[in-house]
C-alpha cells in the first residue's frame, strides 16, 4: 500500500498548520496553564548536579567518598552491591573521571543543560501534575550525570537520574551508540518526554501471558498518553519521537494504516518477530510503506488510548494505567478513522 501523495491544494505548511490546530483542539485550549488544583500539590525537587564532584575524582579513595556521600546513586544507578569488590567499582570511577574525552563531552552537556533552576522546576511541574493523578507518588531524589554514554534515563520510586550526556545533541564530540533515526531523539527536548514514560512504567498495569500485536499497541498508547496529561505543553512530536513530516503523514493515512491492520490481521498476531515489526524501534515500516515510521504501532495505540478517553469521560487516568484488557478499550473507543 502506497501512502498517497498529499493533495495539489494542500501544501506542507498548510497541512501541519492544519495538523497542529487538530491538535491544539483535541486538547483542552488552557491544558498549557496549569489548574489551581493542580498547582496546589506539593512536589518539590531540588536537582542534585553530580558532574562536578565527579570529575574531581582522582583516586581510588575518591570514588569511594564520592560513593558514601551518594548511597542511593551508588547502589540503583552504578550498582555499587553487584560488583565483586568495591576497588573495581572505584578504579571503574577513576578511569572515567579522568578520561579527557568524557571531560570534553561533559564540558558539553553542562553547557547544554547549565540552567539548573529551569530544569528543576520543569520536573517539580510534571511531578505535581504525576502526584494531582497518582496522589501516592513519592517523588524520587533528582540527580544529573555523565555516565560514558552508559544509560540514558533511570527511575525508580527513590531516584531519578539524567545522564546529561546522551542528550547534548548532534554536535556532541561523542554520540549515543545507537542507530541515527534513534539518535535524533536524543536531544534536550527530549529529556522530559524521556522522564514521563519512565515513570509511567510504576503504573502501568499489563497481562503477563502471551501478547498480541494489539496489546503492545495499548500497552505503548497507554504510556504516552501518561506523558501527554503530566506534560501537556509537550508536542506530540516530542512525545512520540517522531519527526513533524512522519506525524503530517501518519494523521494524514490514519485510515490506511489502521486498514493495513485489519487487512493482514496483525491485531491478534503473538509472533514476537510480527510485533516488533510494527510497534518496535526500526528507522520505516515498508510493509505500510517506505515513508511510514517505525513504531506506528505505538502511534495507533495513542489514538486508540485517546479515543477511548474522549468516550469515556468518567475513566480516570489512574483507571486506564490499571486496565490491562487491550480489547476491551478497543472495543469501548469505537475507534474507526476517517478515510
Amino acid at each position: 500500500m502506497r501512502f498517497p501523495r498529499l493533495p495539489s491544494w494542500l501544501s506542507l505548511p498548510a497541512l501541519a498548520t492544519l495538523l497542529l490546530l487538530q491538535t491544539a483542539c483535541s486538547r483542552d485550549e488552557k491544558s498549557c496553564e496549569m489548574p489551581a488544583d493542580v498547582a496546589a500539590v506539593q512536589a518539590p525537587v531540588q536537582l542534585q548536579r553530580l558532574e562536578k564532584p565527579f570529575f574531581q575524582i582522582r583516586t581510588p579513595a575518591d570514588a569511594k567518598q564520592f560513593m558514601d556521600r551518594e548511597p542511593l546513586f551508588a547502589r540503583y544507578f552504578l550498582q555499587r552491591p553487584k560488583y565483586p569488590s568495591d576497588e573495581i567499582l572505584q578504579q571503574t570511577l577513576v578511569k572515567l573521571a579522568t578520561n579527557p574525552g568524557l571531560q570534553k563531552l561533559s564540558q558539553q552537556a553542562d553547557s547544554t543543560f547549565r540552567d539548573t533552576e529551569q530544569w528543576q522546576g520543569n520536573l517539580q511541574r510534571m511531578f505535581q501534575y504525576v502526584r494531582y493523578y497518582f496522589p501516592d507518588f513519592r517523588v524520587p531524589q533528582a540527580k544529573t550525570f555523565v555516565s560514558g554514554l552508559s544509560q540514558d534515563i533511570f527511575v525508580n520510586d527513590s531516584l531519578l537520574v539524567i545522564s546529561t550526556d546522551f542528550f547534548v545533541g548532534p554536535t556532541a564530540v561523542y554520540l549515543p551508540n545507537v542507530p541515527a533515526y534513534i539518535q535524533r531523539r536524543y536531544r534536550p527536548e527530549y529529556v522530559l518526554p524521556t522522564v514521563a514514560l519512565a515513570v509511567s512504567s510504576k503504573y502501568n498495569k499489563r497481562t503477563l501471558t502471551s501478547t498480541t500485536t494489539l496489546a503492545e499497541m495499548i500497552q505503548n498508547g497507554k504510556a504516552l498518553y501518561f506523558a501527554e496529561k503530566v506534560l501537556p505543553c509537550a508536542a506530540d512530536s516530542l512525545l512520540i519521537g517522531f519527526s513533524a513530516k512522519d506525524l503530517e503523514n501518519v494523521h494524514f493515512n490514519e485510515a490506511k494504516i489502521w486498514g493495513h491492520f485489519l487487512q493482514k490481521n496483525l491485531l491478534y498476531d503473538t509472533n514476537p518477530f510480527l510485533i516488533q515489526k510494527y510497534v518496535g524501534e526500526r528507522p520505516n515500516v515498508p510493509e505500510i510503506d517506505k515513508t511510514c515510521p517505525g513504531r506506528v504501532g505505538q502511534w495507533v495505540g495513542w489514538q486508540i488510548v485517546r479515543k477511548y478517553m474522549a468516550d469515556n469521560p468518567k475513566v480516570t487516568l489512574a483507571q486506564l494505567m490499571a486496565t490491562k484488557d487491550a480489547q476491551r478499550i478497543l472495543s469501548d473507543s469505537h475507534y474507526r478513522p476517517r478515510k
